[in-house]
């Protein structure tokens, strides 16, 4: 594996863009035109992404609608994330050979392993999760935060980092949210005031545990967490020519469409 990786810093983007541009970056990674790729984003204003296959049923979407919340489908699988203040992450890697060829268990463990490291950096306790939970225990809730499975990074028993991912055969794409506030009034209209109660239990931002957090230092602390767990140098880059014309055909073709983003699941 190469021992030089990409960082793409991006900040705050519209929400169809960063799926169309996460899924971009994992096409040319596959097929080794880019080498493994982390990226941190955010998003220019808050926004609700559905996991792959996950049901419309599950989200009011007339609140979302209202509140001018756009609602986009993730490539990857996992449950709803309401998106706002937060560290956005996305690591696409080939999965063909090394450290990432062990399967999707083994590739979430190592990614939160280097996650863990960063929250140590910056004076927080979080370890991963080393039980599976049953398939009916994580189906209950549309909410990703109301449950954690083997590899999510826990903090006294409470999801602190939300991710999924999405796998072909030769390559994956992780994404994930740290989220540093929560948005209980957007949460109660999107998914109703029972599972926004329940989500208290299940869950902490990172600003629960550091109020005076500092969001740049936290990210130094992620990327250099991932040189060290990894030995690796990330390299601060920007998508290639190839990466931003796919990204931009992706966003016009499937995340601004409601074919791919509000089609029911069975």
């Amino acid at each position: 594996m190469d021992t030089k990786w990409r960082l793409i810093e991006s900040g705050a983007c519209n929400a169809f863009h960063n799926m169309a541009l996460d899924e971009a970056i994992a096409t040319e990674v596959r097929r080794g035109a880019a080498p493994p790729t982390l990226r941190f984003y955010g998003w220019d204003r808050p926004a609700l992404t559905l996991g792959c296959f996950q049901k419309t049923s599950d989200i009011n979407i007339e609140y979302c609608r209202s509140r001018d919340i756009p609602v986009v489908r993730r490539p990857t699988g996992g449950r709803a994330i309401l998106h706002g203040d937060e560290l956005t992450y996305s690591f696409a890697v080939r999965t063909d050979s090394g450290a990432f060829s062990h399967g999707l268990l083994d590739s979430y463990k190592r990614i939160s392993t280097a996650f863990s490291i960063a929250f140590r950096k910056i004076g927080v306790r979080a370890e991963p999760k080393n039980e599976r939970e049953k398939g009916r225990v994580l189906s209950r809730s549309p909410l990703c935060f109301q449950s954690s499975s083997y590899g999510e990074i826990l903090t006294d028993n409470k999801k602190l980092v939300g991710s999924a991912q999405k796998r072909w055969n030769n390559g994956l794409l992780q994404q994930g949210s740290v989220p540093y506030l929560s948005q209980e009034e957007k949460l109660t209209g999107i998914f109703g005031a029972e599972k926004t109660a329940q989500l208290r239990d299940c869950m902490k931002t990172l600003k629960d545990i550091l109020p005076l957090l500092d969001e740049d230092a936290f990210r130094k602390a992620v990327a250099s967490s991932f040189e060290e767990a990894f030995g690796i140098r990330l390299l601060l880059s920007a998508p290639s020519q190839e990466e931003s014309l796919l990204a931009a055909e992706l966003r016009e073709r499937k995340y601004l469409q409601d074919h791919w983003n509000l089609r029911q699941q069975p």
